[in-house]
């Protein structure tokens, strides 16, 4: 080849890229605001799932007693999931409602209002009196504190997806869809490290009476931390363009339904194995080993902070290899390996060894990162731009409801049917289901987002 087609091949590449994609090959100040809007968009989505996950871990292990005295365990114990689902049945409704706005409006200051929700909601929590001083108001007051998180959540992963996918080169979204899918990992650390530290410090009484309390609370702090961060990143440049060209949908959700309705039930499927295996081998096994093994709570706490680091791993792993390997095919191996592991998770939690245990659930764990970390990417890369918050976020939370809101109310149910190993079977039918669903899409990583 001459140097003269050479250099014309390169001016042509050059040209066909976007600002950011060539700012983030030169470093100028484009990639100092790539690396601003990655910070931001993973401190945002931990914060959220942080305030998310204090609920589940309280729910098993604590709210049953707190707001359900009156009834017998297992069904305080379903009473109290069910609770938990509440958020999920939400989260859709957050969808549609912040999906409207952040494809109308712009991306950022509708993530400043889902932040500000959760984060509110979540405090108040803290500060809800139990059954005891309120009677049947306490349960009421606190399933609708539970909505508001969930109508709060709805709203925050696809707008913190977009911020990333629509700042970052083509070639590069799988890596900086990274940061915000990395926010659940720490998210749920953060809040099952400050729930182990409490067990540890305090007794059961203290931990029951007030002790519990306090991961909430720490919200208020939490928020400020948030928005801080949130408020001194710019609008992406992929909505701009549609926004100035006046192009942005009417009704977001209602385009959805119309132009990507295969898309949106198709990836809604993919995700439920990823929040099937999540919910079971967090907040459902946490509840199990606790109240049918009889392995001491900071215990479990521990393994499970253990164990969270398996699903770091898998979620940066996978979604990084998704730039050159393909988000589709990672996603596809994920949701196999997911429905060998279903049948290995309850014979290893059933040995009440810590180490086996451990390894169960870091292995569903690391299993659900694979399937979750290129979804960042894949998801927004799935919808038109006009659309594409309402779509992504959609597909996401309708997922939940199908696989993490009924995922501990089935496995509570068919553990005390049909005993543990029927658990292990449901999540592996789940990891099948999610595979078909996948196996109807197509690869997305070298679409183009506008």
């Amino acid at each position: 080849m001459t140097s003269e087609a050479t250099s014309a091949e390169t001016s042509a590449e050059t040209s066909a890229e976007g600002p950011a994609e060539r700012s983030a090959k030169t470093g100028g100040d484009g990639g100092e605001s790539l690396r601003r809007v990655a910070v931001a968009s993973f401190i945002g989505t931990a914060i959220e799932f942080y305030d998310f996950y204090c609920y589940g871990t309280a729910a098993a292990l604590v709210l049953n007693q707190a707001f359900f005295p009156t009834l017998d365990p297992v069904n305080a114990t379903l009473a109290s999931f069910s609770t938990y689902a509440v958020a999920f049945a939400a989260r859709p409704l957050g969808s549609v409602l912040f999906g409207h706005f952040g494809d109308r409006v712009g991306r950022k200051s509708v993530l400043v209002v889902s932040l500000l929700l959760m984060g509110l909601s979540t405090a108040c929590v803290g500060l809800l009196p139990g059954y005891g001083t309120w009677g049947i108001w306490a349960p009421v007051v606190l399933t609708l504190l539970r909505f508001l998180q969930g109508i709060g959540l709805g709203g925050e992963w696809g707008g913190a997806a977009l911020l990333a996918v629509e700042h970052a080169p083509r070639s590069r979204r799988g890596l900086y869809a990274a940061f915000p899918q990395l926010g659940p990992s720490v998210g749920f650390f953060a809040a099952t490290g400050v729930f182990w530290l409490l067990s540890s410090v305090l007794d059961d009484a203290a931990f029951r009476s007030w002790g519990w309390r306090v991961p909430f609370l720490v919200s208020f702090l939490l928020v400020g931390v948030g928005l801080f961060v949130r408020l001194k990143i710019s609008e992406t440049p992929v909505f701009t363009k549609v926004r100035d060209a006046q192009e942005a949908a009417r009704v977001p959700v209602v385009d959805v339904l119309r132009t990507h309705p295969r898309e949106l039930l198709l990836a809604a499927g993919g995700m439920i194995v990823a929040y099937g295996l999540f919910y079971t081998a967090t907040t459902y096994c946490l509840a199990y080993a606790t109240g049918t093994l009889g392995i001491a709570r900071s215990t479990m706490l521990g393994l499970s902070l253990v164990a969270c680091l398996f699903l770091a791993a898998g979620t940066w792993l996978a979604a990084t290899r998704s730039d050159a390997a393909g988000r589709r095919r990672l996603i596809l191996a994920g949701s196999v390996l997911a429905a060998g592991w279903g049948l290995v998770l309850f014979p290893l939690l059933d040995t009440a060894q810590p180490v086996l245990i451990a390894l169960g659930v870091g292995g569903a764990l690391f299993c659900m990162g694979v399937v979750y970390g290129p979804m960042g990417a894949y998801l927004p890369e799935l919808f038109s731009t006009r659309v594409r918050y309402s779509g992504a976020s959609l597909a996401y939370n309708l997922g939940g409801v199908l696989g993490g809101a009924v995922a501990p109310l089935v496995a509570t149910r068919l553990q005390s049917a049909f005993g543990s190993a029927s658990v292990g079977w449901y999540l592996s039918a789940m990891a099948v289901l999610s595979l078909l669903c996948v196996l109807a899409l197509p690869e997305t990583r070298a679409r183009e987002l506008t």
